[in-house]
């Protein structure tokens, strides 16, 4: 299978501190792929190189076989490669729609002037966006809070919401930072679901999660980070039995990693 995604030698240096060390992997097309890693481990650095958040010391990230590490981040979104967040992309004092709706601004054929002239670009891009915020509303399930302010939505709409908003961008590959945390049992049940949903609408997901039980059941492959270098990957039943993952949890209760 061709890698939609590849990660080659990817490193990043801190003054003295390696964070990330001469980390490889690829990520293929329609697969969840998932990070992990005890704290510290160097899985934020390493989504943050991903994305273009930040610039790397040595190595680069492929995207459809040409290099997008170092790019400016927005023109890293602009190809296809989103990142979301957890809650710090959401206009609180906004409607579920709005968001979602103002959210579609990457794939706009108006100009800035064009808006505010109402040009007929302008007019058929907002017609558009309304589409097609009307659409991934009703596929995350959060048609009936529309029109609810964001600021009133509990957890896991929150996170469907944040999600909604990546998938705006019609992304390729959607790079997702703890789309579990801070949620109940069933929250992240119903999330799981989601993010199934999203690959099966043909993303390509990679995922930083803590939640080890969630990316056990969600995750094609998983790869391993510990003090910033790659110790392990493959599918889940194999990072469960691996000898270096069980070592790097050590201190950690079994159930954690899935176990």
């Amino acid at each position: 299978m061709s890698a939609l995604l590849e990660v080659k030698g990817l490193t990043k240096r801190f003054g003295g501190l390696t964070a990330v060390n001469d980390v490889s992997f690829d990520v293929h097309e329609k697969e969840i792929l998932s990070v992990i890693g005890p704290n510290g481990a160097g899985k934020s650095t390493l989504f943050k190189l991903i994305s273009s958040f930040l610039p790397s010391s040595s190595g680069e990230v492929l995207f459809k076989g040409q290099r997008i590490s170092n790019l400016a981040p927005h023109i890293v979104a602009r190809k296809g490669v989103v990142r979301t967040f957890q809650e710090t992309t959401i206009f609180k004092s906004m409607s579920v729609r709005d968001n979602v709706i103002i959210s579609h601004h990457l794939r706009s054929q108006a100009s800035l002037a064009g808006y505010f002239l109402g040009t007929k670009t302008a007019l058929a891009d907002e017609e558009e966006f309304g589409r097609s915020a009307d659409e991934i509303v009703e596929f995350l399930n959060l048609g009936e809070i529309r029109n609810e302010l964001a600021s009133n939505l509990p957890q896991g709409h929150l996170r469907a919401l944040g999600i909604a908003i990546g998938l705006a961008t019609n992304p390729s590959v959607l790079l997702m930072d703890e789309p579990f945390a801070g949620m109940n049992h069933d929250e992240t049940m119903r999330t799981v679901e989601l993010v199934r949903g999203v690959r099966d609408r043909g993303v390509t997901v990679l995922l930083v999660e803590h939640d080890m039980p969630a990316v056990m059941k969600i995750s094609d492959r998983i790869v391993v980070i510990n003090f910033g270098e790659k110790i392990a990957e493959g599918i889940p039943s194999e990072i469960q039995e691996n000898e270096k993952v069980i070592e790097a949890y050590l201190g950690s209760e079994d159930d954690e990693i899935g176990m």
